[in-house]
């Protein structure tokens, strides 16, 4: 039995280890089109490799995909966070929660995981072609029988190979002619867009607090259901952080669609509502009332960010809280919960590139990955139209994807 699988990434990896472990009489041929294995991972999380995330529930765990999440929930109860851990640990690569629940290697260097994955990849005998492209890929022509083989793979360097099933774990591909040759095969392809940016604002003041950051705000996206709360940071383009980037990926295609022009709404602290402020602020009159705005901040934001919403709403830095008027009072409350900023344009991960769409899950079989259009054919990781938010929950579905065609796809 001979089986290719397609793609030297996390998910191509990590299906090939699979597939000769649990089928060590089959030759395993990983082909990778560029001089490198797993290049993605070694960017990942600042080059620490965030290799997955500590959410133990399923039920939970499917909540962090816009698109996948529901159809990945069978297939996590095959693979899931656990089981990852377990796996690494089991190769002798412990890994660490941090406070958000992250997961990296104790190491914090993503060498380690790439190490351990290279490591597999040759004590269990996969042959790796390097610097390989597929030019071609269809049913084998056999007539007469002679050979089980089902597919045909013509490579760039004139090679053809013959192979009982093939494992495609090709990335993602921001353009949709990427997809073509899958599309060719029969496959839905759902267009890709941009998943996991930040947002460009050339025209706003608050690029000048580069660097500032909240550790809990609310973003949402004017006209919009969508909303996102968690740590915002201010840069010297726009806004990035957790919450931001938690939104892009959620609202990818609706922010495509108006072609990344929009109004973006802060709720600078977080949750509360406009009575809870209300109420919050008459205290402060009655606590701090001649201490001035400037020298009081009670709603413990950064000094910098407190100093330009006072600004913003023409509030003197020297006014004292219980000289504050009831229009002033109505204007802060304003832009500390309802603050409104203008994007113009996004800023994507170049690195680490994210995006949604790609081979549609109608096609696929998610309890065995396999193709319900090229019976043999089975796909791991992002050429699915899977992603998720940022915190490692993209290889978790690598891991998880990958481990089921590899072990299902001998």
């Amino acid at each position: 039995m001979q089986i290719v699988v397609i793609g030297g990434g996390a998910a191509g990896c990590f299906a090939a280890i699979t597939c000769k472990t649990f089928h060590p009489q089959a030759k395993v041929i990983l082909i990778e089109k560029s001089g490198k294995l797993l290049a993605k991972v070694k960017v990942s999380g600042g080059g620490r490799c965030n290799v997955t995330h500590a959410c133990y529930s399923n039920a939970q765990l499917v909540k962090f995909y816009p698109r996948g999440g529901s159809q990945l929930k069978k297939s996590f109860s095959f693979f899931s966070v656990k089981d990852t851990v377990l796996w690494f640990e089991s190769k002798g690569v412990k890994l660490k929660t941090e406070a958000d629940n992250r997961m990296f290697p104790v190491t914090d260097n993503s060498q380690t995981i790439i190490d351990c994955l290279t490591d597999e990849l040759h004590r269990t005998g996969v042959a790796i072609k390097m610097n390989t492209s597929v030019l071609s890929l269809h049913p084998q022509q056999n007539s007469q029988k002679t050979v089980s083989a089902r597919w045909q793979l013509t490579l760039n360097d004139g090679e053809t190979i013959l192979a009982d099933s093939v494992i495609i774990a090709t990335g993602g591909s921001p353009k949709a002619e990427g997809f073509n040759w899958l599309q060719a095969l029969g496959h839905t392809i759902i267009p890709p867009v941009p998943s996991l940016f930040t947002f460009n604002m050339p025209d706003e003041n608050i690029r000048d607090l580069a660097g500032v950051s909240v550790p809990s705000a609310t973003v949402s996206i004017e006209g919009s259901a969508l909303s996102s709360s968690g740590a915002l940071l201010i840069t010297h383009w726009g806004m990035s952080g957790p919450a931001v980037l938690r939104l892009s990926a959620f609202a990818a295609r609706e922010l495509q669609e108006r072609h990344y022009r929009f109004r973006v709404l802060i709720n600078w602290l977080g949750n509360l509502n406009d009575e809870q402020l209300r109420q919050q602020i008459e205290k402060e009159k009655n606590l701090s009332g001649k201490r001035m705005l400037s020298n009081k901040n009670p709603f413990l934001l950064p000094n910098r960010l407190w100093l330009f919403l006072m600004a913003k709403i023409a509030i003197p830095q020297e006014k004292q809280w219980h000289e504050l008027s009831k229009k002033e009072t109505n204007r802060l409350i304003n832009i500390l919960i309802h603050d409104v900023y203008e994007a113009q344009g996004k800023t994507t991960f170049k690195e680490e590139f994210v995006t949604c769409g790609g081979v549609s899950l109608q096609d696929i079989s998610m309890d065995t990955m396999e193709s319900r259009v090229c019976p043999g054919i089975y796909f791991a990781g992002e050429v699915l139209d899977i992603d998720g938010v940022t915190g490692g929950f993209n290889f978790q579905a690598a891991w998880t994807t990958g481990f089921i065609a590899g072990k299902l796809g001998g």
